[in-house]
């Protein structure tokens, strides 16, 4: 078995998949003072699975928590005799050409998701990565990372106006057209940067033949509506990037 991370900002996800990463055997979310008990975790599903006894033969991830995030991941690999395999962002990986001008310094996230997003859609697409920053990426259809967009994510820009301003709150508020209160109007106007910012990259691939937007994240649910352009939901693109960066290497 080999066990793929996704170590963000707020939790951790991971996929248990075939030495091969054709199958899937388990997944699941834990947050950062979670991981020391995710060890025993994936131990029961393993013995709990198709096949008992099975053995853990290498872990890849990606990881923009941090250095003690990795320090716990790789303190719960050491009873598999594992070190983690950090991903590195290369010049080209799984059909995906990295057009970053220094292409070791695109984020391991961005880069899996890239591949990820190959995985669903053929075409010319724009990927976006909606968690504590949310990311816009530009995907050609033959495999070229155009490049792209970093931008705080929709909490982050709430957070910064409540800590950066005198007047305004950090509270919870509702989307509207036409805010009518200070609290929507947060809301709002930070929904509506993420879907702005979305829609006016999509503008370079609109033309394009069949141009997809693949959304990701845990915030993306709160602009998706907002987003008006052909549109795909998924989850966990970062760790079907990682599956398929394995399955490659085989």
């Amino acid at each position: 078995m080999i066990l793929l991370i996704d170590a963000g900002n707020t939790r951790v996800k991971w996929r248990l998949v075939g030495a091969d990463a054709t199958s899937v055997h388990a997944e699941g979310a834990c947050a950062h003072d979670e991981i020391s008990l995710l060890g025993a975790q994936i131990e029961s599903r393993l013995q709990a699975g198709s096949a008992p006894q099975a053995r853990m033969v290498g872990i890849i991830g990606t990881n923009v928590a941090g250095a003690a995030v990795a320090e716990r991941i790789a303190a719960l690999a050491c009873p598999w005799g594992l070190t983690p395999e950090w991903l590195t962002p290369q010049a080209s990986c799984a059909g995906i050409i990295n057009g970053y001008d220094n292409p070791a310094q695109l984020g391991a996230d961005r880069w899996a998701a890239l591949i990820g997003a190959r995985q669903l859609h053929a075409g010319d697409c724009l990927v976006v990565s909606a968690g504590t920053a949310t990311t816009v990426d530009l995907l050609s259809a033959d495999g070229r990372f155009e490049g792209g967009l970093i931008l705080p994510g929709v909490d982050l820009m709430q957070r910064a106006l409540a800590g950066g301003t005198a007047q305004l709150p950090l509270a919870d508020g509702r989307f509207a057209l036409a805010p009518r209160c200070t609290a929507d109007a947060i809301r709002s106007g930070c929904l509506q940067a993420q879907a702005g910012a979305v829609e006016r990259m999509f503008r370079q691939i609109a033309a394009r033949p069949a141009p997809l937007c693949l959304l990701t994240g845990g915030a993306a649910e709160a602009f998706a509506p907002l987003l008006d352009l052909p549109l795909r939901q998924v989850n966990n693109l970062v760790l079907l990037g990682l599956q398929a960066i394995v399955r490659s290497r085989h």
